[in-house]
């Protein structure tokens, strides 16, 4: 692989100078040839020019946060990090690359989950050019080429966890974003290290099922919502229950034998449970009847 290495390009404000110190005694020597009719100082002078003109191509700009790559017919030189005007060979070519941070945002993506489930996704890559040789010679368009190995990442990962679980300990792509962004970097940083690209960050957009499950899915979410609610207000209830139970005991308010224990954990339960209030009966006979 061609790795980068840093050549510092002579200063582009000393270079103007000399050169238009050069042009200015090449006019001045064909001018004075003209005058005194010497051929000789004539041609020099044309030829200074025309030297100083080829110079001049050698001349160009850095902005911040850019590089230039320099190539010699073909052949890598270096690359020129330091901003600002700068003076090379004339005969270098001089590729721009942006080392700028950028960010891309994959297309929302249909695929299938761990558990079989369409779901969309799409996520946000922070990526930034570390490498100008390996971006430049070892992929063909290293803009088009992170682009196309974040979406297939994305699609990837997307495979190997369930959107949501119930589970404990079990990682989804819901429940844990944290962890899948994490795992999203590391697997876009994979693909992409090849084209010299840095990645910064990765995080999922957007996640959701597909529109032709998403009412099933929602019905089955609102499902297991009620079942949690419902365990946790059924072993309330027991616990509150338990603890009537044993304050009768304890302070000797009323003795209860197995069946009316049986009926008064049956009422308690019903009154603590029930998704409606309760209508209160008067008891007019005796506790038995």
């Amino acid at each position: 692989m061609t790795q980068e290495k840093t050549v510092n390009a002579m200063s582009g404000g000393l270079a103007l100078l000399a050169l238009l110190g050069a042009l200015a005694f090449g006019v001045t020597l064909f001018l004075g040839g003209i005058a005194s009719d010497e051929p000789l100082a004539i041609a020099a002078g044309v030829l200074l020019a025309l030297i100083d003109a080829v110079l001049m191509f050698g001349l160009f700009m850095v902005n911040p946060n850019e590089a230039r790559v320099l190539q010699l017919f073909g052949r890598y030189v270096g690359t020129v990090h330091k901003h600002g005007l700068r003076w090379a060979n004339p005969f270098y070519t001089k590729r721009r690359i942006s080392v700028r941070v950028r960010n891309f945002e994959t297309e929302r993506s249909k695929v299938n989950d761990t558990d079989g489930n369409p779901i969309e996704i799409a996520s946000v890559v922070v990526w930034k050019v570390v490498d100008t040789a390996e971006a430049c010679f070892e992929v063909d368009d290293y803009i088009n080429f992170v682009q196309v190995q974040s979406e297939a990442a994305v699609r990837n990962l997307a495979t190997q966890y369930p959107y949501d679980t119930q589970t404990d300990g079990q990682l989804s792509l819901r429940g844990n974003t944290e962890e899948i962004a994490g795992q999203l970097k590391t697997e876009i940083q994979g693909r992409l290290v090849a084209a010299g690209v840095e990645v910064l960050e990765a995080r999922i957009t957007h996640l959701a099922y597909a529109p032709e499950i998403a009412a099933a899915m929602l019905q089955r979410q609102q499902a297991g919502a009620i079942i949690a609610a419902r365990s946790r207000i059924v072993e309330g209830a027991v616990g509150m229950v338990q603890m009537a139970l044993e304050q009768l005991a304890s302070q000797d308010i009323i003795e209860l034998d197995e069946e009316r224990k049986a009926a008064m954990v049956s009422n308690l339960l019903v009154v603590l449970c029930g998704d409606k209030s309760t209508q209160p009966v008067l008891n007019t006979g005796t506790l038995y009847q």
